[in-house]
């Protein structure tokens, strides 16, 4: 039996899955406390960097550099640049990892266009349950979270989104050299911004002297655990399992980070922002957990 044929997680998999998840989940928490030292380009320069030296030991994904340079630009400059200026402009941690799932809603029906993918009655469901979570989570804004950065926040899932259907254009390729390789190319643009709006791309150097320890934590811990890690991780279970064995436990991410995010900044989710979180994650349970999933569990 080929190993990528297996459906069924043995328990240290499915530990190694959920720790992974969870090492993203904390990752949008220490988003907001590097953004405290750091601009939002300065950040993504720093995180990139340190991922790419990855590049050093890992040969290159066996795909175009046209491909490689457009992943990179929505995988991970698109999405990462907005997600951190989201929260730069007020959007709470915990939020924005709930929010960020749209991403999965958004693959979704890109791929529809974009590839000619079929949806599901399943994944058609799990979309509009998401939709309708979005829907009640936008009549909280103004309390405390600012629309503009609610705003920022889905332009960077939709990048993510389009980033994803690139990826999936692909086919089978290593994920980690991949992401290491795509790693190369968020820190150019991020130094553009920094030239323009930083104050010159020597103003990193000033923000790294002022930075405080946890700040420095952060920029390791996004740089080398939560991407070079964590995809090395992941990807390894996916060669090993199934996509549908793997991909739900996806799940713990915005979990993780909501917790993460009550217990170091008191985020403070109110009934009905609650609410719209939960329906938008059981939304993304149904959109991508297999329908046989259900009937075992």
């Amino acid at each position: 039996m080929r190993v990528q044929s297996q459906t069924r997680m043995s328990g240290k998999h499915m530990v190694l899955a959920a720790l992974v998840a969870s090492i993203w989940g904390v990752a949008f928490v220490l988003s907001k406390v590097g953004l405290e030292s750091f601009t939002p380009s300065q950040l993504t320069f720093l995180r990139f960097t340190c991922a790419a030296l990855g590049v050093l030991w890992l040969p290159r994904p066996a795909i175009s550099w046209t491909l490689l340079i457009l992943i990179g630009l929505t995988l991970f400059t698109g999405q990462f640049l907005l997600q951190f200026t989201g929260i730069a402009m007020g959007m709470p941690a915990g939020l924005t990892a709930v929010v960020a799932q749209t991403q999965a809603p958004f693959t979704v029906l890109l791929a529809i266009f974009i590839l000619g993918d079929r949806p599901t009655i399943q994944q058609v469901v799990g979309m509009l349950a998401a939709l309708v979570g979005l829907v009640v989570i936008s009549s909280t804004l103004g309390h405390g979270v600012p629309i503009a950065a609610f705003l920022v926040m889905l332009a960077s899932a939709l990048s993510w989104s389009v980033g994803n259907v690139l990826v999936k254009k692909i086919g089978k390729v290593d994920m980690l050299h991949l992401m290491v390789w795509a790693s190369l190319v968020p820190p150019l643009p991020a130094l553009l911004l920094m030239t323009v709006f930083d104050g010159g791309y020597m103003s990193i150097l000033q923000s790294l002297s002022n930075a405080s320890w946890q700040s420095i934590g952060s920029v390791v811990y996004l740089g080398f655990i939560a991407t070079i890690l964590g995809y090395a991780v992941w990807g390894s279970l996916l060669v090993r399992y199934s996509a549908a064995a793997v991909a739900p436990f996806a799940l713990l991410v915005p979990c993780v980070g909501a917790i993460t995010s009550y217990l170091v900044f008191g985020e403070v989710f109110e009934p009905l922002r609650l609410a719209g979180m939960a329906l938008m994650i059981v939304g993304l349970l149904i959109t991508i957990a297999p329908l046989n999933w259900f009937h075992r569990h």
